[in-house]
């Protein structure tokens, strides 16, 4: 089975999406299921992961409604408060979610001290007892803290975002590369090929400028452990889909059609329980 382990869905409020500024005029809109079909037929794919874009519990019914309204949306990856002292019944609730597979918080904006605050690492502490994968959505300042985080929990699912969101632009590489190599080792950390254009220059990437660190994670992570995903309508900012596609199905051609079938779905249905109908 083919997925898209990372793209969002959204009907576009400029009060609650202020991150969404007027640089980001292209995707000020409305995104939705049928918005991403064709663009997931063109390239092949059989399903997406719709993952959280807004910090509260009305976007992950939103994002459910929506994947039990269209089966091709696999699962969810949605928001909880890690942080709340309810956090235990919260996840127990959302057991009856068939579709939920995990969460995500949006630590990219936090100090990287967030992740041992001792609300949150309880929080962390019972996802796996439930069931539930984790979405690590940072920056390399924040890698060292992520490595302590899943280090705590071998157990606990973790899966990098966007490489870690190194700054390509700006040639950002040898300290993102101490910290990938650092985290790669914990088996139980997986990392999304995912989020890599809108980290380079918008207008003028090429697809060398890629090429370091998709080599760097390939070496470190091995391809058990990537998958692929658009990042889309974000990744409008920097390309159409297929383009982003494109990018990385170059790249991992050389790969073997096993290695390529798992970055391109098969992982993605292990991390996420997706059952596969190959």
């Amino acid at each position: 089975m083919t997925i898209d382990s990372h793209q969002h869905f959204w009907k576009f409020d400029p009060v609650r999406d202020a991150w969404i500024d007027t640089s980001m005029n292209t995707i000020q809109r409305d995104f939705m299921p049928l918005d991403l079909k064709p663009e997931l037929e063109k390239t092949g794919f059989d399903g997406c992961i719709a993952v959280q874009a807004d910090q509260s519990a009305m976007e992950t019914q939103f994002l459910l409604n929506l994947a039990n309204e269209f089966p091709w949306i696999q699962k969810v990856v949605g928001w909880v408060d890690l942080n709340s002292p309810e956090i235990e019944s919260k996840l127990e609730s959302h057991m009856s979610e068939p579709k939920l597979a995990g969460f995500r918080m949006i630590l990219q904006v936090l100090e990287p001290e967030a992740m041992e605050d001792p609300k949150f690492l309880y929080g962390i502490s019972l996802l796996q007892k439930y069931g539930f994968t984790y979405d690590i959505l940072i920056y390399p300042k924040h890698l060292k803290a992520a490595f302590e985080l899943a280090k705590k929990y071998p157990d606990q699912p973790f899966v990098l975002d966007h490489l870690a969101k190194p700054n390509i632009k700006g040639g950002e590489y040898e300290f993102w590369k101490q910290g990938i190599s650092g985290i790669s080792e914990l088996p139980n950390v997986w990392c999304k090929v995912s989020g890599m254009v809108t980290e380079a220059d918008w207008k003028h990437w090429k697809p060398e400028d890629f090429k370091l660190y998709l080599d760097h994670i390939s070496d470190s992570f091995g391809s058990k452990r990537l998958m692929f995903g658009s990042d889309w309508p974000v990744c409008l900012l920097a390309g159409n889909y297929s383009t982003v596609f494109d990018l990385a199905y170059h790249y991992y051609k050389s790969f073997s059609q096993e290695e390529q079938k798992g970055i391109f779905g098969n992982n993605a249905c292990e991390f996420y329980g997706i059952k596969r109908n190959e």
